[in-house]
């Protein structure tokens, strides 16, 4: 874009509205929308500027040669970057030996007077080289501004000193400031928020937006990190054609992007309509802003190498299973090229980081993306339990979720996500953008799950329940409805569990509108509502969890006190409406075990095995775990012991059916295994004879101090105190007890042990783990069996919250 320089008459201090307009017409609104046009409107701007400058300088001189005096502009002039009506950053220099303090103050009125004449905004200050020293060592904000200083007019030797110096000071002590960096970047995101997120957001000041992009260089500046260019530089790009678009459309200098302004500025900027503006917005923010927290925790862990050592340190690595390690405050992968051979991979990892709270490093969401398989179509079973763990773990998903999708591993597993990825909602309640606020949903449910039958489907409920507001969807409950099919169909979840999701998902506002709407003790609203669970008790529980999740991630406005009271009141009366239905539910669901398959017909080898009381293990690899059939003699402590071995050897046990019938356990296990090696029969047996024995050694791994996070975290789950009932009428010849607890290495081993020690039976048992939270049932009997008394029963229950809640 061509500019010419004014003449002298327009550029007379007294013609200043001239100087406004012109920088307007510079912007215009001709090929605003074309490709490569931004770049060279802000010169064009900055070009015009400077020259308006100089030219103002040499009338303040008024024919005088003023020595060591300058004029330097810092802000987006002193970057290039100007606006149409962005504000002036001037600073006059000069040195001590100079022009006396009543002279340099005259000619800043001969300077400054004339700009404020324009309308233009200006931050002016007069300072010496000493001084921007000074300022610079003592405010953060004006020091990371000085960096980026350039010549306008005067004496250059005084601005390259400044400009020298500031430079110098800013790397010399760049990493003792760098906790009042991080200090100041969490207080600046706390009062302004994410830009990615907001429907009217500070272009400037929010996360992710430009005031993030002089933080990546200052940092770049300081030689503690690189900066990530490319992705981030086009989106840099994007923000501030949107922010010159702001200024033309508003004839101000403006940051924020206001609702009133957004249709205007969507179409100056070639976009359909406001939604896709934000849309735009959303995603270059969320780039800027993982980039600035990605490059200041590079900065950090620079800070934190940098000790005085006669040799190179080698990298302290803490394992963390499936080949991944902390390292730095993030998690990695300990050798890159492991990234091509497992499909599950991608899913393990963000499992990992995401319960022990660490953010992926970018090289392993890179490796990741580029070298592990597509998951196949269906998914396997374990890749589906993997993903429900992902979602239940709580505070941990957002940062890993983020760093996953931007690195486009979630439209790999998720290809509806894109239709919601930056969506604005507009309605006032709703603080987040559609994307965000699903998972902010997830997040919440993911503190819910205690008391749910099901609470994998609660979370896949809570991740799809918007997945239908999409652009042209006219009821955004039907769409989720038949778009959550479609993806529970590709990740193979069963019939019965897809038909239970989907309903969640179409009926997730009912329980608010019925609540809200009509009268909870009219018989029509009650029928209204078993239609909309299904007659099911336990579906009503969920849809209630989902149903404040929802609200709590929309905003404070959308779950308020007296909203709760109301959806509670009428989940009240459908429960007592649905009890007859709920109770022979959970009936259904404790039923006793049968005998797990042994998988092949003994052989005479094991029958010989077992008549010396040798247990007889088989192990078989399905779908990226193993299941195992244990058989053996039964004796007291022979489940724990078992759960106990398998725990210590480093698997992870994620359902297990356990049988006994004349004198003879047949228990099944379902593991996975961290380290990647599978299980070997010959070990486990021998290892079970030597336990029997009263040879403890092969249970010492547990019992062990362990550094790091475990796979399995209790903070993954809901933080309330573990739960054991009896369930009654369920069996005549044994006590049931059902227990509730987020599932942590040796669970049930502590479990076995408690009820053991208590002189008890485990007669048959059923564990499972749904999202990282174990649902088990057990059938407990007295050693020379028959029902507990109620106070044996418990006692047994103290013990079993004990051995899952204590030490």
């Amino acid at each position: 874009m061509a500019t010419t320089i004014m003449d002298n008459s327009r550029s007379s201090g007294r013609g200043g509205p001239s100087f406004r307009g012109r920088r307007l017409d510079l912007a215009g609104t001709r090929d605003f929308a074309t490709a490569g046009a931004g770049p060279a409107r802000r010169e064009a701007i900055s070009r015009h500027t400077l020259a308006w400058l100089r030219d103002l300088w040499h009338r303040a001189g008024a024919g005088r040669r003023l020595d060591r005096v300058a004029l330097a502009a810092v802000g987006s002039l002193g970057r290039g970057e100007s606006g149409p009506l962005s504000d002036l950053d001037l600073v006059l220099l000069h040195h001590p030996r100079g022009l006396s303090d009543p002279e340099v103050g005259a000619v800043a009125d001969r300077l400054w007077y004339p700009l404020w004449d324009t309308g233009i905004r200006l931050d002016h200050s007069v300072r010496t080289v000493a001084e921007c020293r000074a300022v610079a060592a003592t405010d953060l904000t004006a020091g990371i501004g000085l960096l980026d200083i350039a010549y306008v007019a005067g004496d250059p030797d005084v601005v390259a000193s400044a400009r020298f110096t500031v430079a110098h000071d800013w790397r010399a002590h760049a990493r003792s400031r760098l906790p009042e960096i991080e200090e100041s970047l969490a207080a600046r995101y706390a009062r302004h928020g994410d830009l990615a997120h907001l429907v009217e957001p500070d272009l400037k000041e929010a996360r992710g937006g430009l005031r993030d992009m002089a933080l990546l260089r200052a940092l770049a500046a300081a030689w503690l990190a690189d900066r990530p260019h490319g992705d981030v530089d086009a989106a840099y790009a994007r923000l501030l054609d949107v922010r010159d678009a702001l200024h033309v459309v508003t004839g101000r200098d403006r940051d924020r992007l206001g609702r009133d302004d957004q249709d205007a500025c969507a179409a100056l900027l070639g976009e359909p309509d406001a939604d896709a503006l934000l849309a735009t917005v959303s995603a270059s923010a969320r780039v800027i802003g993982y980039a600035a927290q990605n490059t200041l925790r590079r900065a950090l862990q620079s800070q934190r190498a940098r000790t005085l050592r006669v040799s190179a340190r080698r990298p302290h690595l803490t394992p963390l299973g499936y080949g991944l390690y902390r390292h730095e405050g993030e998690a990695v992968l300990g050798s890159p090229s492991s990234a091509g051979a497992d499909a599950l991979l991608p899913l393990r990892a963000a499992v990992i980081a995401a319960r022990n709270k660490l953010p992926l490093a970018p090289a392993t969401l890179r490796n990741l993306a580029e070298q592990a398989p597509p998951l196949p179509e269906p998914w396997p079973a374990l890749a589906r339990e993997l993903f429900t763990d992902l979602l239940a773990t709580g505070p941990g998903l957002v940062a890993v979720w983020e760093g996953l999708d931007l690195a486009g591993i979630i439209d790999r597993w998720l290809p509806e996500w894109a239709g919601v990825r930056c969506r604005p909602q507009r309605s006032p309640v709703h603080r987040h953008t559609v994307d965000r606020h699903l998972i902010e949903t997830v997040v919440i449910a993911a503190g819910m799950l205690r008391d749910l039958d099901r609470p994998d489907l609660l979370v896949l409920a809570a991740l799809l329940h918007d997945i239908g507001k999409v652009r042209d969807a006219q009821d955004h409950s039907t769409t989720g409805a038949r778009l959550a099919g479609s993806v529970l169909r590709r990740m193979g979840v069963p019939e019965p569990d897809l038909a239970l999701v989907v309903r969640l998902v179409r009926e997730h506002l009912t329980l608010v509108e019925l609540a809200t709407r009509r009268d909870p003790t009219d018989p029509v609203t009650i029928d209204t509502l078993a239609e909309a669970v299904g007659e099911s008790g336990s579906t009503l529980e969920m849809l209630r969890a989902l149903t404040e999740a929802d609200a709590r991630a929309a905003g404070p406005l959308a779950w308020t006190d007296w909203r709760a009271g109301l959806v509670e009141r009428l989940c009240e009366l459908g429960r007592r409406d649905l009890g007859c239905a709920a109770d022979a539910a959970r009936r259904s669901a404790a039923a006793e075990p049968v005998l797990p398959a042994w998988g092949e017909e003994p052989t005479r080898a094991h029958l010989e095995e077992l008549a010396v009381g040798r247990p007889v293990v088989r192990v078989e690899a399905l779908g990226g775990a193993h299941r195992l059939v244990v058989v053996g003699r039964d004796r007291a402590g022979l489940f724990a012991d078992t759960a106990g071995l398998l725990a210590s050897q480093g698997f992870v046990i994620r359902s297990a059916t356990v049988r006994t019938r004349d004198q003879l356990a047949v228990n099944e296990w379902w593991v996975d295994s961290p380290s990647g090696e599978a299980p070997v029969a010959e070990r486990i047996a021998r290892d079970l004879v030597r336990v029997a024995a009263g040879d403890r050694g092969p249970l010492a791994p547990l019992d062990r101090p362990r550094t790091g996070e475990p796979l399995r975290s209790r903070a993954c789950g809901s933080p309330d105190q573990s739960r054991a009932l009896v369930l009654h009428g369920v069996s005549r010849s044994a006590t049931v007890i059902e227990v509730r607890a987020s599932d942590r290495p040796g669970l049930l081993r502590d479990i076995g042990m408690s009820l053991a020690r208590s002189s008890l039976t485990i007669r048959s048992a059923h564990a499972a783990t749904y999202a990282g939270q174990a649902l088990d049932t057990f059938y407990v009997t007295e050693f020379s069996g028959g029902l507990l008394q109620p106070a044996r029963a418990a006692h047994a229950i103290a013990a079993i919250i004990e051995a899952c809640d204590g030490p």
